[in-house]
């Protein structure tokens, strides 16, 4: 999951910078414990591999070259629902609980960004992630938070910012 919303450390309600940040990469991941989670509006069952080469939850006609996952619940819930709102079915989208089946690293697009080290515990592979498990309890954002990143969005790709290093 790329398009995450990092808030401005814990005094400012959000996420407080990670400052004890061991890199994570291919060959030094094995110190990262689950659960992961995956958010995407694709219904998937218990056992189904995601696999790297599908198109992308978040740019129409783009092949995603990367699994995307986190250790955290709240990536995944955001990627689920923006998945949804920005292909515009309206619907609910689904987090599942996941596991790699081989190596990873720090997602790019979020690690040393807004703040120090990887807070949201975003991560990506290109190998198969299996489906665990669907999340069924998991609670969206309230609609105009929910609006409020996809106008960010908006006005990124009306820039050109809204690259995705994949």
């Amino acid at each position: 999951m790329t398009e995450n919303q990092v808030g401005q450390g814990a005094a400012g309600g959000g996420p407080a910078p990670d400052a004890g940040h061991v890199p994570v990469t291919f060959e030094h991941c094995d110190h990262v414990e689950g659960p992961f989670f995956h958010g995407t509006r694709t219904a998937f069952v218990a056992g189904d591999l995601l696999v790297a080469g599908q198109g992308s939850n978040f740019h129409e006609g783009r092949t995603s070259n990367h699994v995307y996952f986190a250790a955290l619940l709240e990536p995944a819930v955001w990627g689920a629902e923006l998945a949804t709102a920005l292909r515009g079915d309206g619907g609910r989208g689904h987090v599942y609980e996941v596991e790699p089946t081989g190596p990873f690293e720090d997602d790019p697009n979020v690690t040393d960004k807004k703040l120090p080290g990887n807070i949201t515990r975003s991560y990506r592979t290109r190998h198969p992630v299996r489906v665990v498990r669907e999340v069924e309890d998991w609670e969206g954002h309230a609609p105009e938070v929910l609006q409020g990143m996809l106008d960010s969005i908006a006005r990124l790709r009306a820039e050109g910012r809204d690259v995705i290093e994949d």
